[in-house]
């Protein structure tokens, strides 16, 4: 009997901390339709203007059509409160396209580096599909040296709205910290 009531007490104390952590400090994080959570926030972080080069393709593989972009620079500024972000797009990298059916997955690869010479590696993965419009977004991971007041970019969240017309012919990366 002792065992039956230590485990719904147990139980018990559990459902309140979830009801608890749930509501967190300013009550319920419900929003919209009844149990449905808040979505998370977005903070802007930064506007990438990047260089492209001409094109080439490997060709139809297997998976569809394979396109390499190169990088060829550029420049990125950005200004979250104490997080300064300004420098250029080291040249060298290349956006990689895998296209089939009216459906583009990207995987941008290169490096930026800040104006106070620190070097972060940037691996930027989207879609690009067709239909009613054009949808194009894209989710930059940045790598930058832990001992590094960037640091702060491992361990976040980011997302990307690409659009064209960059200076010659580039594009424009706007990008978004996930809260």
């Amino acid at each position: 009997m002792k065992k039956i009531i230590t485990v719904l007490c147990a139980f018990a104390a559990a459902i309140s901390f979830s009801i608890s952590y749930a509501q967190g400090p300013q009550g319920p994080s419900m929003q919209g339709r009844q149990g449905e959570p808040a979505a998370p926030g977005l903070e802007y972080c930064l506007r990438l203007n990047v260089a492209l080069g001409q094109s080439y393709s490997v060709g139809e593989t297997p998976k569809g059509m394979r396109n390499i972009v190169p990088i060829t620079g550029g420049t990125f500024e950005g200004n979250l409160p104490g997080k300064e972000l300004k420098g250029e797009i080291i040249p060298g990298g290349a956006d990689y396209q895998m296209s089939s059916g009216g459906r583009t997955e990207i995987e941008a690869i290169y490096c930026i580096k800040t104006d106070d010479g620190v070097i972060i590696h940037v691996r930027n993965c989207g879609i690009i599909a067709m239909g009613e419009g054009m949808y194009f977004r894209c989710a930059p991971k940045f790598e930058a040296p832990a001992d590094s007041k960037y640091a702060w970019m491992n361990n976040s969240l980011f997302l990307c709205q690409p659009s064209f017309g960059g200076a010659g012919g580039g594009i424009t990366l706007d990008v978004w910290r996930v809260k």
